[in-house]
């Protein structure tokens, strides 16, 4: 098994074989969130004017994402698993906009078959892989809005990668480096009405899911599709 971690949208685009679009603060550890409550669909989109045109389509539909980490004008809720913890979404169909992960899975357009990536079903996409067996996996560490890698991508991505070459990762030290760098913003007292410091708690939960979404196509959207571990061999 050859695997590449691979960086931004440049890596999203020459992505091969089985790949994960890693967004862990905060896009694909929301949909995590959002899965587990149970919600109906997750309509990941690149284009916001595409999101509010699906939003006046679909019924029963959220609007959930961010610019610049801010709500959009007229979203339900930002890209925030704090800000939709307590909230009843069960059946709903989200919308889900940011600017670097669902920029990643839209843009994957050669990879064979596409997977989110973040630290809260990390054990279980390595369970997945090593199922499916795939000749390449690619790891695609998307970074801040697709500016500049972070932290808690690429020790995402070598948290994968490692664990599935057999070694043991340093969780410790990958968490307390991240605190310490990508995550400050997280902490800064001005972001907390739309990046509040729980997310950061909420987002590296190791293990805390035990499936994966898998990308599949759907009348020309994508859509988050649920797979529980009980079911990686179908």
């Amino acid at each position: 098994m050859e695997i590449k971690i691979l960086h931004l949208l440049e890596g999203a685009k020459s992505a091969e074989g089985l790949t994960v679009i890693i967004d862990v603060f905060r896009a694909f550890s929301l949909a995590c969130y959002l899965a587990d409550k149970g919600v109906a669909d997750i309509l990941p989109v690149s284009d916001i004017q595409q999101a509010y045109s699906l939003k006046k389509e679909i019924p029963n539909s959220i609007l959930v994402g961010e610019r610049n980490e801010r709500v959009p004008e007229g979203f339900d809720f930002g890209n925030s698993p704090t800000q939709i913890l307590n909230e009843e979404l069960s059946g709903k169909t989200i919308i889900h906009t940011t600017s670097a992960g669902t920029q990643g899975l839209v843009n994957a357009n050669r990879a064979n078959e596409r997977i989110t990536g973040s630290f809260v079903n990390a054990p279980a996409i390595v369970e997945y892989i090593k199922i499916k067996k795939p000749k390449t996996v690619s790891l695609v560490c998307m970074g801040y809005s697709m500016k500049f890698p972070t932290e808690e991508d690429t020790f995402c991505a070598e948290y994968i990668k490692q664990t599935l070459e057999g070694e043991i990762p340093d969780l410790t030290s990958m968490m307390e480096t991240i605190k310490k760098t990508s995550a400050q913003r997280l902490f800064n007292p001005d972001n907390q009405d739309f990046s509040p410091s729980s997310d950061f708690y909420l987002c590296t939960k190791v293990g805390k899911f035990d499936f994966v979404l898998k990308a599949v196509e759907s009348n020309g959207l994508l859509k988050l599709i649920k797979i529980n571990s009980k079911d990686f061999n179908q």
